[in-house]
This record gives C-alpha cells, structure tokens and sequence, in this order.
C-alpha cells in the first residue's frame, strides 16, 4: 500500500500540488489570523483591567467616599477570555463583543446600543480555519477527485486499468487516499501548529481534527459517487460544484431566513431604545412614585426610601434599575428566540454534516450562539450583584473606603 501511495504521489500533476499548497498555505494564514486575534483579546482584557485600575484610584481622588460618585463614575470590565481552540472561529463579535466596560446604570442599552463590529465588515463573513475547513477545503477535494475515472475513460485507458487484477485496491483505492490524505495533511498540520501555540490540550486538538476529518470524508463520498457515474468530466465537475454551492450556501442561508421568519424577535434596537426612555422619564415622575416601585423590588431598603426635593443619588439608581426592569420581558423574550433559532438550527446540521461541522467548531472555539447566551447571562447576574453591592452604601449613607470600593465584585470571581 506504501509502494502505491507513492507512486500516485509521483503521478500528481503540477497543478494539483499546487492546488495542495495553496490550501496550505490559506489554512496556515487562517490559523495565524485567528492566533493574532486571540493574542489583541487578551491584550485589550489586560488593557482594560489596567485602565479600570487607575480610573477608580482617580475618582476615588474627587468622590471622597461618595458611592454615588463610584457608582456613576465606575467602569467595571467584563470579557469573554478566548479559549485553547479561539483561534479556529473568533468571535464575531455581532452579538457582544468580547471585551466591554460597564457602569451601574441602567445595563440593557449598554447591551444592546453597543456597536458590537463593523456591519459592513460582517456581511463578507470571516476569513478563518474553519472557513478554510468548510468551504475552500471540499472545493480542492472536488478539483482533485471528480475526474478519477472520468479522466482515464476519455484518456482510453479505463477497461484496461479495470482489466488490472486487484485493480480496486491496488489503483483506485490508494488514488483516492492520497488525494484525501493530502487534503486533510493541508489542513491538519496548521491545526495542529496553532494549538501547540496555544497549549491546547490533545483531546479538545484531537476533537478539533476529527471535525476536519469527517468534513473532508463527507465531500469524499460525496464526489466519489459522483464520480463514479458515466459521464463526461465537464459534467461531473459541475454536479459536484452546485451540490456544494447548495449544500454550503443555498440551503444553509434558506435555512436562516426560514428560521427567521419562524421565530420573529424583538428588535435589540427598540429594546435600547425603550430602556433609554424608561431611565428618561424617570427624572419627570415624582419621586415617591419611582421609590415605591424600586421597593416593591427591593423591600428590604423601604425604611430608607424616602427622599427630599433635592437630588439624590438612590433615587437616580432607582430609575436606572426600573428602566433595566421594564425591558426585562423583552429581553428575556429576545434572548429565548434565539435560544430557539439556534435549537432549530442545530437540527438541520444533523440532515446537513457540513453544517454540523461548522457549530461543532464554534462551539469548540466558544463563538457560537450558546457563548454569546451564556455570555450575556453572565453579564446580566454580574451587574445585577454589583448595584446590590452599591445599593446598602446609596440607601444608608455610609461612606465607601478605599476597602469598601476594592471589595467590589470583580467579573469571573
């Protein structure tokens, strides 16, 4: 068998070992992409955990104990460490970005009035490993495959190779292997160099190249039983490319706009927007008025809700926290829509492996839409203990220490 893949290795023309390097070299600029993008994550994580370090020690030089002035002045960071396998598919960053800076006032329009990324930029999609895997990977196997017995039957040599003994195992067997072991060598050893870059442990690495291993055996069986039919090469090659323009673009994008329109969403726009109104009107309604509500949630801190004429920094976190409050609904309900696209999603990727493929290596790489829920989820529970961390200051009046405002809950802990 050795003797055999060598000699189909000879018998490769230029152009198809040039079709093998190229698909080489594009796996190994994906991989680097997606490393450099990891590495800015983390730089602008430790960037942004820096800054939050010296702006707090300059309020704390005009906010003298204040825990309004904290409170409203106060970044906290929060982030979405990338993982050991982030580099295959980074976020996008078109639901939440991966790094943010948050306040204590009012958290749904930080959310969702948020240019998370360039739309324009988003539409091209992603120039990754895993675009790499799924769309440039099939098309080469394609190129290499689809003429295996077209090409000797209009050479003339077709019956005599098939008259050969042990001609399936011998000939079309080991053709076949080094194409695709190729192909999968193109792919699998960028992989294997960007996650000893990133110290990734061998079987979350091993999980990753299984992925690539059954999108390439996919599109092998695939053009293969094309392949195999009598016809004319020209045709062959052109059933093979609309079975993957379909299999990879059509159906996948019909797909979205049916699950779309099944399951309509609030528009994180007017969810924004509402919230923002809500904090608003909040300065024109009587003050008993939004202390009575704001109790109704907290009742613990009714003894001390009363508030005067003059401004006072409970009562305007009050009505940061009522307007978060009234959007909550439609918040939920966004959120649970897309939990619900994407279960619908997730069982069409078992009619369609490619498809599956591609969420399984999001979701190795922790971009998918589950991370983005989780993430936001987190986001939510963190704000929500960081003004309970705040509120017993604001509504007792003690002041804040230098103790007190380092004892602040701190994202991930």
């Amino acid at each position: 068998m050795i003797a055999a893949l060598m000699r189909e290795w000879r018998l490769l023309a230029g152009p198809a070992r040039a079709g093998l390097a190229v698909l080489a070299l594009l796996a190994s600029v994906a991989v680097a992409l997606g490393l450099a993008d990891v590495r800015q994550t983390r730089a602008d994580i430790a960037r942004v955990a820096a800054l939050e370090a010296r702006e707090t020690a300059a309020i704390a030089g005009f906010a003298k104990g204040d825990a309004g002035e904290f409170g409203y002045y106060r970044n906290f960071p929060v982030w979405r460490a990338p993982g050991d396998l982030a580099f295959l598919a980074p976020a996008r960053g078109d639901a939440v970005p991966a790094v943010m800076r948050i306040r204590i006032l009012a958290l749904e329009g930080q959310i969702n009035d948020n240019e998370a990324a360039n739309p324009e930029l988003l539409l091209a999609g992603r120039f990754d490993f895993a675009f790499v895997t799924l769309y440039l990977g099939p098309l080469l196997l394609i190129a290499l495959l689809h003429d295996l017995w077209s090409g000797e039957r209009e050479a003339g040599r077709l019956a005599a190779l098939d008259s050969l003994p042990w001609a399936r195992r011998r000939l079309w067997l080991p053709r076949a292997a080094i194409r695709c072991g190729l192909v999968a060598l193109a792919l699998l050893v960028p992989l294997a160099a960007g996650g000893v870059i990133e110290g990734t442990a061998a079987e979350r690495l091993a999980l990753a190249a299984a992925l690539v291993l059954a999108s390439i055996g996919f599109w092998a069986l695939v053009t293969l039983a094309v392949a195999r039919v009598e016809a004319a090469s020209a045709t062959q090659a052109a059933v093979l490319a609309g079975l993957w323009f379909a299999i990879t673009l059509v159906i996948p994008a019909a797909a979205h706009l049916a699950i779309n329109a099944a399951v309509p969403l609030p528009d994180a726009a007017a969810i924004a927007r509402e919230n923002r109104e809500e904090v608003h009107a909040g300065w024109d309604r009587p003050k008993t008025e939004t202390m009575a509500r704001f109790v109704a949630l907290y009742p613990a801190y009714a003894a001390q809700a009363q508030t005067g004429v003059a401004f006072t920094w409970k009562w305007y976190f009050a009505f940061q926290a009522l307007g978060d409050e009234a959007v909550a609904a439609d918040s939920a309900s966004r959120d649970a829509g897309i939990a619900r696209r994407e279960a619908q999603a997730q069982a069409l990727g078992w009619l369609l492996p490619p498809i599956k493929v591609a969420q399984a290596l999001q979701g190795l790489a922790g971009s998918d839409v589950a991370a983005d829920l989780a993430f936001k989820a987190d986001l939510r529970a963190y704000h929500r203990r960081l003004r309970e961390y705040h509120y017993p200051y604001l509504f007792g009046g003690a002041p804040m220490t230098p103790a007190d405002v380092a004892a602040a809950p701190v994202w991930g802990q």
